[in-house]
């Protein structure tokens, strides 16, 4: 099976996260590290950000 990997850009899209947001979780442990795909760009797997979304806690409704 091929794990496709997703470029800053594409994991911005999916997780709705900036990418000063991802790198600070990142930084924390919070969020999957890339892997390196070439000399100068990294990606991240789509498994581990898939992942990373359905372990996300789910909220409903709005606080009032």
């Amino acid at each position: 099976m091929t794990n496709c990997h997703l470029r800053r850009p594409a994991v911005e899209k999916a997780t709705g996260l900036s990418r000063s947001t991802i790198y600070d979780m990142m930084d924390r442990g919070e969020f999957p590290r890339p892997i390196r795909i070439g000399r100068r760009a990294v990606a991240w797997p789509e498994s581990a950000v898939v992942a990373w979304l359905a372990a996300r806690p789910v909220t409903t409704g709005s606080a009032r």
